[in-house]
C-alpha cells in the first residue's frame, strides 16, 4: 500500500499584500464604507459628501478643479453639480478670469450640511484611529502626504480617472 503524499505548505506572501496601491485602496474602502453607512442614513450620496468635501474652505472650484480633486471624469461631477444645484446645497457663478468656466461653491445651505457631517466625519476618523498613539498618528499623515507630494512631479499623470480613446483599425 502507498503512502499518502504530503503536502508542505508554502508560506508566499501574495503579491497584492505587499503592493501599495492596493494596500492603501483597500484601506481606504474599508474606512470609507463605514462613513458612507452613517451618510446613507442622512440620504447623502459619497459622491455628494466627496464634492462638499471638495469645496470645504475653497471659496469655490470649477469643475475642472472638482475633477482633479475628486478623481473624477468632468462630465460625472457636473451631474453631481447639477443634483446638489437642485438641492439648494452648491450655486454656480461665473469665473472672473474666464466667462465660459463656472465657479462652484457651497450655498449656506450646503455649509450647514457640510459642518454637522464634517462633525460625524472627524468623529469617524477618531475611532479609526483610537488604537494608534499620537506619534504614530502623526507619522501616518506626513508619510501620506510626502507620498502624495513626491508622487505631483509633473512627469506622472494627475490623479484622475482617464478614458482612452482606442485607435480604430485602419
Amino acid at each position: 500500500m502507498a503512502k499518502p503524499k504530503t503536502r508542505v505548505a508554502i508560506h508566499r506572501q501574495r503579491f497584492l499584500d505587499g503592493y501599495l496601491p492596493y494596500l492603501m485602496a483597500h484601506a481606504s474602502h474599508r474606512i470609507s464604507a463605514q462613513f458612507h453607512r452613517y451618510i446613507a442614513t442622512q440620504g447623502i450620496r459619497p459622491s455628494s459628501w466627496r464634492l462638499l468635501g471638495t469645496l470645504a474652505d475653497t471659496g469655490g472650484l470649477t469643475i475642472g478643479e472638482l475633477a482633479d480633486d475628486m478623481m473624477l471624469q468632468q462630465p460625472t461631477v457636473t451631474k453631481i453639480v447639477f443634483r446638489l444645484e437642485d438641492e439648494g446645497l452648491v450655486t454656480r457663478r461665473s469665473s472672473p478670469k474666464d466667462r465660459r468656466q463656472a465657479i462652484i461653491d457651497l450655498t449656506a445651505r450646503g455649509r450647514l450640511l457640510f459642518s454637522a457631517l464634517e462633525k460625524k466625519a472627524r468623529q469617524h476618523q477618531a475611532a479609526v484611529l483610537s488604537a494608534y498613539s499620537a506619534a504614530e498618528k502623526a507619522l501616518l499623515f506626513d508619510v501620506l502626504r510626502e507620498l502624495l507630494r513626491r508622487t505631483n512631479a509633473s512627469d506622472w499623470e494627475k490623479p484622475r480617472l482617464v478614458t482612452q480613446q482606442r485607435e480604430r483599425p485602419k
